[in-house]
């Protein structure tokens, strides 16, 4: 087992390919390649406390496949309510 800096690390590096991927699937939100990745690293830590929290897992995919959907999933739904929140303030 790695201890808690192996974990952050693999937590950035998962939510950072999170975030590139949520940055191609929504499309729009006007961050960029940097803003997208650093949006993705926030939904990577918001999913892993969040979802569950919620009871929602991925049993059948697991491992680091596991962790870059539902880090991608928090990243999606994180750029979705930053991108909602630009546009109501703007």
């Amino acid at each position: 087992m790695g201890g808690p800096m192996e974990t952050l690390l693999v937590t950035l590096v998962i939510g950072a390919v999170a975030g590139w991927l949520a940055g191609i699937i929504v499309q729009g939100t006007g961050f960029g390649l940097i803003g997208d990745i650093l949006v993705g690293i926030a939904g990577a830590f918001v999913a892993g406390f969040l979802f569950p929290a919620l009871g929602i897992g991925f049993t059948i995919v697991g491992g680091v496949l596991g962790a870059i959907i539902v880090a991608a999933l928090g990243a999606i739904v994180l750029l979705l309510v930053v991108g909602l929140i630009r546009k109501l303030v703007s």
